[in-house]
């Protein structure tokens, strides 16, 4: 395996730790499981008693440019207290979503995975640009 291989197949997880990073610069506490088996890249404390389960999805500009904000994962069961973290790295944007919210708006494959546009092309215009949700 060449080194931009192995530099691709760590995209995502470096991608995890710069959000928990950024999290934990503005004064969160950040709990990372050692499994991720119940899509929860990571538990953010608010406060004493409440706790947010996080998942985090990043996409990199090694992929074809109208998929460099093109989210899929395994289908979920939203509640209030679960959110997606979504970063694109052709437009440097992050998006933060209740997974209330995020189920509104993915198409759903009859395989179980979800997908989510959150940027495209704009016509006469280079690269692409952020959608509204």
């Amino acid at each position: 395996m060449s080194y931009s291989e192995i530099s691709k197949a760590s995209f995502g997880k470096r991608q995890e730790y710069k959000a928990v990073a950024e999290l934990l610069d503005k004064g969160y506490d950040v709990y990372m499981p050692l499994v991720d088996d119940k899509q929860i890249d990571c538990v953010l404390r608010i406060d004493e008693n409440r706790y947010l389960d996080i998942q985090i999805k990043a996409r990199s500009k090694q992929v074809k440019i109208e998929r460099r904000a093109v989210f899929t994962g395994k289908f979920f069961e939203p509640r209030d207290t679960y959110f997606f973290i979504f970063y694109s790295e052709e437009i440097d944007t992050y998006w933060i979503v209740p997974s209330r919210e995020l189920k509104e708006h993915v198409r759903i494959a009859k395989s179980g995975y979800f997908a989510i546009t959150l940027a495209g092309k704009v016509k006469g215009k280079d690269g692409i640009h952020p959608n509204d949700l």
